[in-house]
């Protein structure tokens, strides 16, 4: 094998098997299947071992022989790592034994889990001689290509729905990338992008570059295996827009048991999805191994996808592991926020509080054990989404400064709690 394709053998297609070279190239020509990036797990199994992996820096690049790229990142060195929280306090809450929050809204440089991605796209579309990137975006990846391009000297094009939560339109143009904000939902944005792609020499993250970009994915369920001691979670809630990170969570802890990095174990994953858009989550709870494409009207616009690139995966994977979907309301998504919030001090965006409000339904339902444990991936930072939850957290009390005025203040609030 050529030193150029690293750790890296081919890409294969997903249904029908068939190899191509690790070019941009993200569909089979014989059956439109989508393309994987296959591996020499021989070779990392010697290459890659537990003592190797915490002798080097924390990021997910620890990891980098199970990502695909041929040589050192160089785009999004410190990407990675984020913390994995014990939530005591929402554990009691839902009334579960153990609950772990994996909270990639401290992810760098972006505050969301898109950081991952991103950094293996763009690495490996400068080892691939491309000067251009761009992407279809729901928010959050226009703001980490938007980021990551300009760090890495790269020019950067984003589209993006119209509809957008400002932050996340500000938090792309203030990088300097040319933000195309198209008058339609997510998946005629990305028709769009794809049609652009097959005219353009760019590194499109999530078309042409998808294989290698949706590995990045992996590096946290890599990163929940080796701070859990080195074990598989029982339970690990996942949202779900694309579908493409609850398959690959499941990758990675299949990948991990392979290699000998953890012993085998039985585990489920479970989906989360807004209501006003879950084609994947509404198919699974019929048992079906196929969906409907749905029009999205949801607050939780990272999850916005009404026909999931990866739903028929997620839908296997959640049938392999003997996982479950579900999804919430506006409502609960705020409050799934809430209690993220209140319970942990940990401000997450709208997917985050899908995955919050439906862990506790799973809880609930006893989907999810109450003796046992679970994982939440908890994706994007609650800056992002203020506009979701302005006028349902509270408000504040004004009073002149006077401590008269702040002890009625006070005697009121007690006399509020003791009613």
């Amino acid at each position: 094998m050529e030193k150029a394709t690293g750790f890296m053998k081919a890409l294969k297609c997903r249904e029908c098997g068939r190899e191509y070279p690790l070019t941009a190239n993200h569909v089979c020509e014989f059956d439109f299947g989508p393309l994987e990036v296959v591996y020499d797990y021989d070779r990392i199994k010697i290459a890659l071992t537990r003592e190797v992996i915490q002798s080097r820096p924390k990021s997910m690049w620890r990891y980098r022989e199970l990502l695909p790229i041929a040589h050192e990142p160089t785009v999004g060195r410190e990407v990675g790592f984020t913390p994995l929280i014990k939530a005591d306090r929402l554990a009691r809450r839902f009334g579960i034994r153990e609950l772990w929050i994996k909270n990639d809204t401290v992810n760098y440089p972006t505050l969301s889990f898109k950081d991952r991605v991103v950094s293996v796209a763009l690495s490996r579309a400068r080892e691939l001689g491309f000067t251009t990137v761009a992407c279809a975006s729901t928010g959050n990846l226009a703001n980490s290509v938007a980021a990551n391009a300009a760090a890495a000297g790269l020019k950067a094009y984003v589209f993006i729905p119209s509809d957008l939560e400002q932050g996340k339109i500000v938090n792309s143009l203030v990088y300097g990338a040319t933000v195309v904000a198209i008058k339609g939902h997510y998946d005629e944005v990305n028709r769009l992008c794809a049609e652009i792609a097959g005219k353009y020499q760019w590194a499109f993250v999530n078309v042409n570059m998808r294989p290698y970009y949706a590995e990045g994915s992996k590096s946290m369920g890599f990163e929940i295996l080796e701070q859990s001691g080195w074990k598989i979670p029982k339970h690990t809630v996942v949202p779900m827009a694309s579908g493409s990170l609850l398959t690959k969570i499941h990758k990675s802890y299949q990948e991990a048991a392979k290699l000998g990095l953890v012993s085998e174990a039985k585990y489920h994953i479970h989906g989360a999805q807004p209501t006003g858009c879950s084609p994947i989550s509404v198919a699974q709870k019929a048992g079906l191994d196929f969906f409907k494409p749905v029009k999205p009207n949801t607050i939780a616009k990272s999850l916005a996808i009404g026909t999931p690139a990866d739903g028929f995966y997620a839908l296997k994977v959640m049938k392999e592991t003997n996982g479950h979907a579900d999804d919430v309301s506006d409502d609960l998504i705020r409050q799934g926020i809430k209690d993220l919030a209140e319970c942990e001090g940990i401000f997450c965006e709208t997917a985050g509080g899908v995955t919050v409000a439906v862990a506790k339904k799973l809880i609930a339902s006893g989907r999810i054990p109450t003796n046992d444990s679970a994982v939440l991936c908890i994706t994007g930072n609650g800056l992002k989404t203020l506009d979701a939850v302005v006028g349902h957290v509270g408000e504040t009390r004004e009073i002149r400064p006077s401590l008269r005025e702040f002890e009625g203040l006070l005697e009121a609030e007690n006399r509020s709690v003791n009613a």
